[in-house]
């Protein structure tokens, strides 16, 4: 993928096996100029560290849950790159370990709230600030990350299912509403991978093994095979494409059993 002169900022990276992270490194290969978020102190060091070794990267807080740190961090990444914006890459999601465990019907309101603030209404609130900068630069392209247990029952998935569910839901009303000023918005939806957040979920290697058994493809993906579709997703290579959930799982998604 051709990145050259565009400008993205990625948020949602915690270490180097965070998903946010690889797409990352492929847009940069891409040639794209970045921009990244921390969601709080305890963050910052390693997402600084990590983004010391891209040039020219900034590195802001931002925690998604602050409206006034969203509007600061678009107002700094805004000034930074001339006033345009042309990719958002939203890879943020959480859920309480214990909503992610027993059943879904035992989730408390709080959890639930929590949830979906998080790792869905994220995604409007920073799609609504990311948009003028956006147009400043002609069109640009969100993309998010969602998972199959938004399509069916996940064991151990439970409230998370349904956040992403309302995710991918998002992403077509999003894409319906910014269309027309030339805004793409489309999710990938990845097979189980080994990062931090996947750690909170109970059986997950259960979960992983069985993808890699079931896909059609006979294995579990790479975080890289993710960030490639992302890079091309946010490049003009992909600019008919929008309301899309793009699957990258080896194929899982299609199986019955």
């Amino acid at each position: 993928m051709d990145l050259n002169g565009l400008c993205g900022a990625v948020l949602g990276v915690a270490n180097e096996r965070s998903i946010a992270w690889k797409i990352a490194l492929a847009a940069r290969e891409a040639g794209a100029r970045l921009a990244f978020n921390y969601q709080n102190e305890r963050l910052e060091r390693d997402v600084r560290a990590l983004t010391q070794s891209i040039p020219g990267a900034l590195c802001l807080p931002c925690d998604v849950g602050d409206e006034a740190q969203i509007d600061k961090f678009f107002g700094a990444v805004g000034e930074a790159f001339g006033g345009r914006l042309d990719f958002l890459i939203h890879s943020l999601a959480f859920a309480r370990k214990e909503d992610l465990a027993g059943r879904f019907v035992d989730t408390s309101r709080d959890g639930f709230l929590l949830a979906l603030e998080v790792s869905t209404y994220s995604l409007v609130a920073v799609a609504r600030r990311a948009l003028p900068l956006m147009r400043a630069a002609g069109g640009g392209s969100i993309v998010t990350m969602t998972y199959f247990g938004a399509e069916k029952v996940v064991r151990n998935y439970n409230v998370m299912g349904v956040a992403k569910a309302a995710l991918e839901a998002s992403v077509r009303y999003l894409a319906a509403d910014l269309g027309p000023q030339g805004v793409r918005v489309n999710a990938i939806s990845a097979g189980p991978i080994k990062t931090l957040a996947a750690r909170g979920i109970t059986g997950f290697n259960d979960m992983f093994a069985a993808a890699a058994e079931h896909a059609p493809l006979r294995r579990a993906i790479e975080p890289e095979e993710v960030a490639q579709t992302a890079a091309f997703l946010v490049s003009p290579a992909a600019r008919a494409i929008t309301g899309e959930i793009i699957h990258v799982d080896a194929g899982f998604h299609i199986m019955g059993t």
